[in-house]
């Protein structure tokens, strides 16, 4: 391999890409939730597979399941990046049902399910990640840890606000950075004795020793009692046996905030794409340092017409215009514009997350909404300013965010449609 670090030559990445993404419905409805489209031009798996090539991991298995079709043309139109005769990959696994007959019951079912390549790698450390993470990190200080400390577990924790650390596992670590105590998404999580308004967190972010990975593996598939899960099931256990070391978060992120987003609803989507627009975003996507890339079409440049006298300019203002989108008499505000978008005269759009392809008709106004691929909205269409007429076409969540997607259509008439 490139890199000459040991630890980087004895790690393998399993990053988990399978999930139904229910909570992220309907954009996840015809798509995989790490394939959902991210900032612009990014999906959402670039993140934590940049995270991966900046940190110098560059073997990585992607464990993908539901709906992976895009997902799966997206790796490997955009990273197969990596020098394969220097045992550099990134490479998918889908579910082969190898050791029975059910698909994925559970992340740790995930990874047992795939032991056999997992076991094929020459390895002493395997990093499981999550494919729908916003953040920065670099696992090389996780890892570094995980070996100083004699660690058999290290799990990456973030400390968090304590009325929403309902919705994640909220570990308890004594003086030696050791995790002591865990509550897998408990109703009255456990104050951090450091700050009673706050919680330490599990990141979904695991580093193992590989002969333990594969030993809880197989031990948590023969448990007829298991939900075959990392943190409802394989982790407790192993704090009462093993030696298990919280990592707290590193942030390369480089503000003064730690940032770590888990996007798997519609709203935590939405405000993570807004953290971007702001004139200094508070996730920096522009750091030549820590590089996020994805893979990109070919599209000419934004452009924004018309500056003619007496005629309405086509401007965008604290948002973000991606290639090949035009601005021909309309205004944006607070929004991001996938590829080839098209906003036409006299158009309103703000606080707006447009899809690549998208085609905003003459004089529509459009607030808090996000457009799927492919849409042309009508001339005149209102959408974000009545609420009550959005949810008769459209999802409309309970902070009054509107999505709209294609309807469904036959095989034929989208068989040759450009792949998203």
């Amino acid at each position: 391999m490139s890199s000459v670090h040991p630890i980087v030559r004895d790690t393998l990445v399993c990053l988990l890409a399978g999930g139904a993404g229910e909570r992220l419905y309907p954009l996840t409805r015809d798509r995989a939730k790490p394939a959902v489209p991210f900032g612009g031009i990014y999906r959402i798996i670039d993140i934590t597979l940049s995270n991966c090539v900046n940190s110098e991991l560059r073997r990585i298995f992607v464990m993908t399941q539901y709906k992976a079709l895009s997902l799966i043309r997206h790796i490997r139109e955009g990273w197969h990046i990596l020098a394969h005769e220097l045992g550099e990959f990134v490479q998918i696994l889908p579910p082969m049902k190898r050791v029975g007959e059910s698909w994925y019951q559970g992340t740790a079912d995930a990874i047992y399910q795939n032991l056999y390549s997992v076991g094929s790698e020459a390895c002493k450390y395997v990093l499981i990640l999550s494919g729908d993470h916003v953040y920065k990190m670099d696992y090389q200080k996780m890892l570094q840890q995980h070996v100083d400390a004699g660690a058999d577990v290290t799990i990456g924790t973030i400390e968090f606000d304590r009325s929403e650390a309902f919705r994640f596992g909220v570990v308890e670590v004594d003086s030696s950075g050791r995790i002591v105590g865990w509550e897998e998404k408990p109703a009255d999580p456990k104050p951090s004795p450091h700050d009673p308004s706050k919680c330490h967190v599990s990141m979904g972010i695991y580093c193992f020793n590989r002969d333990l990975l594969i030993e809880a593996m197989v031990a948590d598939a023969e448990d007829p009692a298991s939900s075959h899960d990392f943190g409802k099931d394989v982790i407790p256990k192993l704090i009462t046996t093993h030696r298990v070391y919280s990592y707290n978060f590193v942030d390369e992120n480089k503000k003064e905030a730690k940032y770590w987003r888990d996007i798997g609803t519609v709203e935590a989507y939405y405000e993570a794409n807004m953290d971007l627009v702001s004139v200094s975003p508070v996730f920096n996507l522009y750091d030549k340092e820590w590089p996020i890339r994805t893979y990109q079409r070919q599209y000419p440049p934004a452009k924004f017409v018309f500056a003619e006298t007496g005629r309405r300019m086509g401007i965008a203002v604290d948002s973000i215009v991606s290639m090949g989108s035009i601005i021909s008499g309309g205004r944006v505000t607070n929004s991001i514009l996938s590829l080839d978008v098209r906003i036409n005269s006299f158009s309103e759009v703000d606080g707006s997350i447009l899809f690549a392809h998208v085609n905003i008709g003459r004089y529509a106004r459009i607030r808090r909404a996000i457009i799927d691929r492919n849409i042309k909205i009508p001339e005149r269409a209102e959408i974000g300013y009545n609420l009550e007429e959005d949810r008769k076409k459209y999802h409309v969540t309970e902070t009054g965010i509107v999505v709209v997607v294609p309807e469904r259509r036959m095989f034929e008439e989208v068989m040759f449609e450009e792949p998203e």
